[in-house]
């Protein structure tokens, strides 16, 4: 009876209406308050990066041409950016900049492969699935004062080698050495995160490609390069140039610990030049026009990475 009633009402106010006036319509655009709604929700984001990222690097930037000392808030043009590049110490650094360049793949595939093990539920996947995470929760502090133990000269990892006949290696004392030891430690510290993020991209990997890949009899090494590279592409650029930022701004920690930029000053990177000149030295300025070499050198490297890997992503198809 209800619903008779509401059919009956319906009808009659549809009769009602007058021939050929039309049902009220919502206008195309939408009311003003739906089309501002999107910037308004937008508008905290935008604020907080303007304010405490865009304006600081602005200010940076600027800084970098004032001088220092006796010509603090004068400017300078170019000249702490010749003394940059004039100075051994900042051209290791953009040096070890290179070098980690050449060995962020490895710090790339390592993660991946494990994520792979994990993800291919290999034997005993479930008892590393539950502790890869640990090193990232440490601080660096912490992390090279362990390692301080571990790669000292008389230090168990020399110890096991010397059992073995390959006599000891000076790890932190040795410039040819020391970063490629700082380097690992950095990747076995923060490798969890990279890891985390593989093991979500492969969340989104269509299982029935690896189930024709067993079926079609690939190998192993075939299937990580037909298959989960080229279905994990957008992940692996996410990783890479995530590391590499990692890399160029998180070492610090282990730096200060471990080697104090040595031996002979070996293990700098931009960052630790940076803290050396603002914090030891007073050189603002300097410090400054170290920063936006190293914001440069970010930009550089992510975009020719992503460049890179798009282009090989492409052609993997």
């Amino acid at each position: 009876m209800v619903a008779e009633r509401a059919g009956v009402g319906a009808v009659a106010e549809a009769a009602a209406r007058r021939p050929g006036r039309p049902f009220p319509r919502r206008p195309r655009g939408g009311s003003r308050a739906e089309r501002l709604a999107p910037f308004v929700l937008l508008a905290p984001a935008v604020l907080i990066i303007v304010v405490l990222r865009l304006w600081p690097l602005a200010l940076g930037v600027n800084f970098s041409f004032t001088g220092d000392g006796d010509r603090n808030g004068t400017a300078v043009g170019l000249d702490n950016y010749a003394t940059l590049f004039a100075d051994p110490l900042f051209r290791t650094a953009l040096r070890n900049v290179g070098l980690l360049v050449l060995l962020l793949p490895a710090a790339v595939a390592i993660p991946g492969l494990l994520a792979t093990f994990i993800h291919l539920r290999v034997p005993g996947h479930r008892v590393y699935r539950g502790v890869y995470f640990f090193p990232a929760v440490l601080s660096p502090v912490i992390v090279g004062a362990i390692f301080n133990l571990l790669l000292a000269h008389d230090g168990p990892l020399n110890a096991v080698l010397g059992a073995v006949g390959l006599g000891p290696v000076d790890w932190l004392g040795d410039p040819d050495v020391a970063i490629f030891a700082v380097v690992g430690v950095h990747v076995w510290a923060t490798f969890g995160m990279a890891l985390v993020v593989f093991l979500a991209g492969f969340s989104a990997l269509d299982p029935s490609l690896l189930d024709a890949a067993v079926v079609d009899g690939a190998s192993f090494p075939q299937t990580i390069r037909h298959v989960i590279v080229p279905g994990l592409s957008r992940t692996i650029q996410f990783v890479f140039v995530t590391t590499m930022i990692g890399m160029l701004t998180s070492m610090f920690g282990l730096l200060l610990v471990m080697t104090g930029g040595g031996p002979e000053g070996s293990t700098y990177l931009p960052e630790y030049y940076i803290w050396v000149q603002q914090g030891q030295f007073n050189q603002p300025a300097l410090a400054s026009a170290a920063s936006t070499a190293l914001f440069l050198i970010m930009l550089v490297v992510g975009l020719a990475q992503i460049a890179v890997l798009r282009r090989a992503g492409r052609e993997g198809r």
